[in-house]
């Protein structure tokens, strides 16, 4: 039996305890919140989504920062695992579209007390993790406010920086760094963006479906999406642009979005369906006829993007203002973005370098008698359950591999 100590109660960090009491070791989890698994409680708008039924092949594809190092730890923790366990735990699952798996409930506290239950031979100690001890080199113990807590064994999984006040502040990272990992730098992750006000804030409160949204850094495209999205004052939100900001690693104001708004239909199409709008009404002024093909409330953004007067009637608008409009329905520009900050962030992007890591047990490759879970380690994913299943995942890694 070896004393494990979990620095953090979160998903990954409690799933950790759980696997490692079942595997015969005397946990201590340290979480410096006034409750375990705050975090999880408020996940899925309160209903938790707590992994998608999928294959493993699927699960990488959505995970495209460290989803070919989690391919062996998805392999031996599936969502029908995942699933299979909960169940075991008394809460009775059901899977909704694009496999998105929640409790039948819709309550994520079910899942928060199936989990206290499943780590509950753990000693849970309210108190501050200040520093990882070590002793030539070796982990031995963890520095904390109640005083010094001996250990053979540390399990870093104090989460990102997302949702502040659930305890999830990046005092992991710091720790890691002490101990000589790299950190690649945390920022925020399926986070609404900030775009032009002057294009957004009078389209505040309007929801597009069915088109496409692009973003592009230097000309070069990151992704392209069919989907939602909303507009809000200071920019835009909903689940394109929150998949989107996955692909915007690193601080700067390089990234462009532009949306498709007739995603159904190439240039020829669209060209030859106003064409037929200019002969059934040729009288009408042209913003009269974009409210026919858009929400209303885009006919002043259409007309400055095309460069079109509002007033000018059908008939005696020109072969070039109709490639401009084309134009302008198939790329309709939103400019430079930049991402909104940790306080409205899903998950955190960054953290341990996975090359610092051995994939199959979560253990330091730099550290004896350390290892790493959850959103400690430098990878993320789509929503849809897939950030839960890289808790889950990793926190098994972890409370097996010690």
């Amino acid at each position: 039996m070896k004393k494990i100590v979990v620095i953090g109660g979160g998903a990954a960090g409690m799933m950790a305890a759980g696997t490692a009491v079942r595997a015969g070791h005397a946990v201590t989890v340290l979480e410096h919140s006034r409750k375990t698994l705050l975090k999880l409680g408020i996940t899925g708008k309160g209903r938790c989504n707590l992994t998608n039924d999928c294959d493993v092949r699927t699960l990488v594809e959505n995970t495209p920062h460290g989803g070919k190092f989690l391919y062996g730890a998805f392999s031996r923790t599936t969502p029908q695992d995942v699933m299979d366990l909960f169940v075991s735990l008394g809460v009775p699952l059901k899977t909704e579209r694009g496999g998105r798996v929640f409790p039948v409930s819709d309550r994520a506290f079910d899942i928060v007390d199936a989990l206290r239950r499943y780590a509950a031979g753990a000693r849970i100690l309210f108190a501050n993790a200040e520093q990882v001890l070590l002793k030539d080199g070796v982990v031995c113990g963890v520095a904390a406010s109640a005083g010094p807590v001996p250990a053979d064994h540390v399990i870093l999984a104090t989460g990102g920086c997302s949702y502040s006040a659930t305890g999830s502040d990046g005092s992991g990272f710091a720790m890691a760094r002490a101990l000589g990992h790299t950190v690649m730098e945390p920022e925020p992750s399926l986070v609404p963006l900030r775009a032009a006000p002057e294009i957004c804030a009078p389209l505040a409160g309007l929801s597009l479906k069915n088109i496409a949204l692009s973003l592009t850094a230097g000309g070069k495209l990151l992704s392209r999406e069919q989907g939602e999205m909303l507009f809000t004052h200071t920019g835009i939100s909903g689940p394109l642009v929150l998949s989107a900001s996955v692909f915007m690693r690193g601080i700067g104001n390089r990234y462009e979005i532009s949306l498709d708004l007739k995603p159904a239909l190439d240039d020829a199409a669209l060209d030859a369906r106003l064409l037929r709008e200019f002969e059934q009404t040729p009288n009408i002024q042209f913003s009269n006829l974009v409210p026919r093909l858009l929400p209303k409330s885009m006919t002043r953004a259409v007309c400055e993007q095309s460069g079109i007067a509002p007033g000018v009637k059908l008939h005696d608008m020109t072969r070039i203002q109709r490639t401009a409009l084309v134009r302008t329905l198939k790329a309709f520009r939103l400019g430079k973005v930049t991402k909104c900050g940790f306080d409205e962030a899903v998950v955190t992007a960054g953290g341990v370098a996975t090359s610092e890591i051995d994939p199959k047990t979560m253990r330091s490759k730099l550290v004896p008698g350390l290892s790493f879970a959850g959103e400690m380690i430098d990878a993320d994913a789509f929503t849809g359950g897939f950030n839960l299943q890289i808790a889950w995942a990793t926190g098994r890694a972890a409370g097996n591999g010690i």
